[in-house]
């Protein structure tokens, strides 16, 4: 993988990890593919405008997502109870991730100075491999159809 800040490549296999939710459920990377491929959020903070702007477009597309059987998250350091109040605000029906200490992000290339999350996005195949990775706000359409090109969402 290089650096902490550096994206993980497409077609490596992405880490694993655990953590709990914004309802204080465990969630691991293993859970999120349980049932198909998933796509994993990175953003620097909650309830701030390009942030819950990108969270917005997910949860738009949600329905598209989990009809070709993605699971969406949302991944950032703030606490269970920042998350759950950010959540229920913007009706997100994806969790997001209490990434305490940042460890998740760090794994995962998204670490940023002063602790902050550097905002990417991944797209991560049932069997765990990373077939889309990209920085900034992609639409969420992009990331759909890295999944599809990569054979593992529905056509």
């Amino acid at each position: 993988m290089g650096q902490p800040g550096d994206l993980i490549s497409e077609g490596d296999k992405a880490p694993e990890f655990e953590a709990v939710d914004d309802r204080g459920n465990p969630i691991s990377l293993r859970s999120l593919l349980a049932n198909g491929a998933a796509v994993l959020v990175f953003y620097p903070g909650d309830n701030t405008p390009v942030c819950t702007s990108q969270l917005c477009a997910f949860r738009d597309n949600y329905a598209e997502l989990t009809a070709l059987g993605v699971t969406v998250a949302g991944v950032n350091a703030a606490g269970v109870a920042k998350h759950r109040s950010f959540a229920e605000r913007h009706s997100f029906p994806f969790p997001l991730i209490a990434d305490i200490g940042g460890e998740i992000a760090k794994k995962y290339g998204c670490r940023a100075m002063f602790g902050l999350t550097k905002r990417t996005v991944y797209a991560i195949t049932a069997d765990g491999v990373i077939c889309c990775a990209r920085r900034g706000n992609p639409n969420p359409a992009e990331i759909v159809k890295a999944l599809k090109a990569a054979g593992k969402a529905s056509q």
